[in-house]
């Protein structure tokens, strides 16, 4: 254990001892995404509680474990054995155990394996507890300021490798107007970013090893990505996360007019142009002015008629 997580697990404990923690229980763990000290007082604490950590990788969680000083045993539950090592846990649990859930990195369930664990154990009956914490999804969301008020987001993954697929599923990216995050490993970044460059000047955050010591975020044009990419050897090294902004939106210069059109021919001057702005986000001086031309053509009309 590195010394600076022996003051940690003191806090945790001091933290989050008294809380209620029922047994049996699944306990869903987020894990760091890079930097181990990114895992929650409440994490550890429950690690440490435990009877057994599930896993993707029993070696990488037990080097992540043995690096905050824990000792637990692990259980293998990975994407190829799911359904039978959450037969596994499920038979732990039924003995009254306490069992976390860990994927590799991040919130498990996600894109992470974990969903089957904790969909077992909740038919069977058995609290499933979620321990909040490092998400590469959220990470990179919160980095890119791409979803605020455009609609929220969309979570995609990982596009599928077969070339036709591939390519269905580019297009279907680009008809989706909101912000999308995606995920990729090192060795088929190249071809994501191949793929994603038909998308032209739609704006791409990138994020490369996040909260890692060489963490890397870059917003580009997607037709730019590959040259972004090819900048740099380092470039093609580590995991990926990134961010395809919503779609432009544009603006109708007109509206503000006939709105302000419709609601002069009810209302006084001053009460139509402060209701214009405020519908629309037009300036008040710029829709006054203009109600006064409205009237101005209105007057102008009105006269030709009566001649």
């Amino acid at each position: 254990m590195s010394a600076s997580f022996a003051s940690a697990l003191a806090a945790a404990r001091d933290a989050a001892a008294a809380q209620h923690y029922p047994q049996p229980a699944l306990y869903v763990v987020a894990t760091p995404i890079g930097n181990l000290a990114d895992i929650t007082l409440r994490a550890l604490h429950v690690l440490q509680m435990v009877d057994a950590v599930a896993c993707e990788d029993t070696r990488h969680t037990q080097a992540l474990l043995r690096a905050y000083g824990i000792d637990k045993p692990t259980l293998s539950v990975h994407r190829h054995n799911e359904a039978e090592g959450a037969q596994e846990v499920l038979r732990r649990l039924q003995l009254g155990q306490r069992i976390a859930y860990a994927s590799d990195a991040g919130t498990p369930g996600v894109s992470d394996p974990g969903a089957r664990v904790a969909q077992v154990a909740r038919s069977a009956g058995i609290p499933v507890l979620p321990l909040p914490g490092a998400s590469s999804v959220t990470t990179i969301l919160s980095a890119a300021g791409a979803s605020g008020d455009e609609g929220g987001f969309v979570f995609y993954g990982f596009i599928p490798a077969k070339a036709a697929e591939r390519q269905q599923a580019v297009e279907a990216l680009g008809r989706e107007p909101r912000a999308i995050v995606l995920l990729e490993a090192p060795h088929r970044i190249g071809v994501l970013a191949d793929a994603l460059a038909v998308l032209g000047g739609r704006l791409l955050t990138i994020g490369r090893e996040l909260t890692k010591q060489f963490e890397e975020i870059a917003t580009v044009a997607c037709e730019g990505f590959p040259a972004w990419l090819q900048g740099s050897p380092q470039r093609l090294r580590g995991e990926f996360a990134l961010v395809l902004h919503p779609v432009a939106q544009q603006r109708d210069e007109t509206q503000p007019l006939k709105v302000l059109q419709l609601l002069l021919a009810e209302l006084p001057v001053k009460t139509a142009v402060r209701l214009a702005a405020d519908i629309t986000g037009a300036s008040r001086n710029t829709l006054y002015q203009a109600a006064l031309a409205f009237k101005k053509e209105a007057g102008e009309a009105e006269g030709e008629a009566e001649d």
